[in-house]
């Protein structure tokens, strides 16, 4: 299987910020997926410090109370993953979207176990979460491996967030980002057009750095697991390496900090 994006849906990447793609992966390879994912989930494989975290909380929550499970760099501490097939596809369209002078930048499970009503990643702008680089350009994609609707939580878009000139204000949930990672930003409900992104196992979004998205939790008796790669130009990464920073929770929390606080104070360019 070779996947390519019509030109239907690379403008609309390019227009409202993102795109759904419909069996990226076959259902007997999100199954296989899925089970290094639970393996991940449930500690099987470790994962070092904040990088197996939840995203509603601060670290030093209970691992039985956490609503959004979240792991960072899984290639990282599971290395058979890397060049799985989704990685393979996800490239081939990445490179539609942004030509081939590009590397995988970071990796991500955000799953919200069932009846987690409280499991609401909250509206943001990836690129409020990274330091300033010279060329910001990413493409990100989210899969599905399971069915998502919206009782369980499904990603919701901002349509033409991107195109805006600056990015929103974002403030830490807590009280700084050494409590917890998320940052958090506004929709503004009179103007905003909001999208969901409904899926079935296998398909996939994928969005621009500076749209706006968020999700809420999961209502329902099922499982919503995302599995997210985020491909950036190869300077860019080179950029933000030689800063120290890796998208590591572990990462040095006095960078983040400076990072959170440039967007919530001037509403940076980049």
């Amino acid at each position: 299987m070779t996947p390519t994006l019509t030109p239907t849906q690379v403008e609309a990447f390019r227009r409202d910020g993102w795109v759904r793609v419909q069996g990226l992966v076959s259902p007997a390879e999100v199954e296989a997926l899925r089970e290094t994912y639970m393996r991940l989930l449930r500690r099987e494989i470790p994962v070092e410090g904040r990088d197996y975290c939840d995203m509603t909380g601060t670290y030093q929550k209970a691992l039985l109370d956490y609503e959004i499970l979240n792991v960072m760099l899984p290639r990282r501490y599971h290395p058979a993953w890397q060049g799985n097939v989704y990685e393979q596809r996800a490239r081939v369209l990445a490179q539609q979207l942004m030509g081939t002078d590009i590397e995988l930048d970071y990796d991500q499970l955000v799953a919200k176990p069932p009846n987690k009503s409280e499991a609401v990643f909250h509206w943001h702008q990836d690129l409020a979460y990274w330091p300033a680089t010279s060329d910001t350009s990413t493409a990100t994609f989210w899969l599905a491996l399971d069915v998502v609707t919206a009782d369980s939580g499904a990603l919701h878009f901002a349509r033409g967030s991107h195109r805006e000139r600056f990015l929103r204000p974002h403030r830490p949930l807590f009280a700084d980002r050494g409590d917890n990672h998320s940052l958090l930003a506004r929709i503004d409900e009179a103007k905003d057009v909001i999208d969901p992104a409904e899926l079935q196992p296998g398909d996939c979004t994928i969005h621009h750095e500076r749209t706006m998205h968020g999700s809420p939790g999961n209502r329902s008796d099922r499982w919503r697991r995302g599995y997210v790669l985020a491909f950036r130009s190869r300077s860019a990464i080179a950029e933000e390496r030689a800063m120290g920073f890796t998208h590591s929770h572990n990462d040095d929390p006095t960078l983040l900090a400076k990072i959170a606080e440039r967007t919530r104070t001037t509403g940076a360019t980049h």
